[in-house]
């Protein structure tokens, strides 16, 4: 029976070009952590329930995307991009100085995982991916007319936002904005867990005290997804070799359908680590069914972050000791390359 264990947290800011990355650092500071990747239109309460449930010995360090949570919105006139969610993993590994990247990632934050372990295999020593894995296929009509509903409605919520530098949104109880995001979410969110997504996806109005408003960007209704087609996302697929990758499908959940099996059958052909898993519950399996998620990732983390310590030296081996030594020299050189890289994209 796995036993909740609350954990001390840090809130951190990570500065930007456009503001900051904020995000919640739970337990170990010593140690590299697994870095947390919210959905699409959730924060990073979407781990409230999950955390308290995983292995003590590893921090997790969750963040809020750009718009969502606490993290800074885009300056006006700006779209949001699908790529951009995957530069916010470069950025925080940028600023910690990470030789290697652990992801757990949810609904778009597992699309974004997949797509970033594609293109920095050698970057990624874990990935548990919950109830998607690559990007939704769309028609060719179905895909000119999201493109074309985006173009407009960003204008209209340019519009919108000046008027709401005058005027504060419309508000409501909190009862009726647990209502709101249980509906809005097509009831994926169990009611009495909307609490844990509302902390940080509301503010309080300043005309009704008892009021509240959504504060997330609302530019990030219409963002422009990543658009993959299945030839891409094989190929994306067929580069992740041997990174420990987890995917966790909710059985109430649709997102992932016969075109996810291909991609399934070629990270597990690729990869002696790979593991599928289902799990009774809505998209928002981890938030609700937390118990049962964490009693296939825990074992799952232990494997592949196991508990030890940072450095250790061994006096009767001397062989193993330079093995040791190798090895962190090739990661430390991996690191300066792709920190490298990065910053003259910068």
């Amino acid at each position: 029976m796995l036993e909740a264990a609350p954990r001390e947290y840090e809130d951190i800011r990570i500065a930007v070009p456009w503001g900051h990355i904020a995000g919640r650092w739970y337990g170990n500071r010593n140690l590299r952590p697994i870095l947390a990747i919210h959905g699409w239109l959730d924060n990073l309460g979407t781990w409230d329930t999950l955390i308290p449930l995983l292995p003590q010995h590893i921090g997790i360090l969750c963040v809020d995307l750009p718009g969502h949570g606490h993290s800074s919105n885009y300056p006006k006139g700006m779209q949001y991009h699908g790529i951009d969610f995957i530069d916010v993993i470069m950025r925080v590994i940028m600023e910690y100085k990470w030789p290697k990247v652990s992801l757990l990632a949810h609904s778009l934050g597992s699309i974004v995982s997949f797509i970033y372990t594609a293109l920095f295999p050698d970057m990624v020593d874990m990935l548990i991916a919950i109830d998607i894995i690559k990007p939704a296929y769309n028609t060719e009509k179905e895909e000119i007319n999201q493109l074309r509903v985006n173009a407009e409605k960003m204008l209209l919520e340019d519009e919108r936002s000046n008027k709401l530098a005058m005027y504060e949104p419309p508000s409501y109880t909190y009862d009726q904005l647990e209502r709101v995001l249980f509906e809005g979410s097509q009831r994926s969110v169990d009611i009495d867990k909307c609490k844990h997504l509302l902390d940080r996806n509301i503010a309080k109005s300043r005309k009704f005290p008892e009021k509240y408003y959504f504060s997330r960007d609302s530019r990030l209704k219409y963002y422009n997804r990543l658009i993959t087609w299945p030839a891409l996302d094989l190929e994306l697929a067929r580069r992740i070799k041997n990174v420990p990758y987890m995917v966790i499908k909710a059985t109430k959940s649709n997102y992932m359908g016969e075109d996810s099996k291909e991609i399934i059958e070629i990270l597990r052909q690729n990869n002696p680590h790979f593991e599928y898993h289902e799990i009774d519950g809505t998209h928002h399996v981890h938030l609700n069914n937390a118990r049962e998620c964490a009693t296939v990732i825990n074992p799952f983390i232990n494997a592949h972050r196991p508990a030890m310590p940072d450095t250790w030296t061994v006096d009767d081996e001397e062989e193993t000791a330079v093995k040791t030594s190798k090895s962190r020299n090739r990661r430390k050189n991996a690191a300066k390359r792709h920190f490298k890289w990065l910053r003259s994209k910068l």
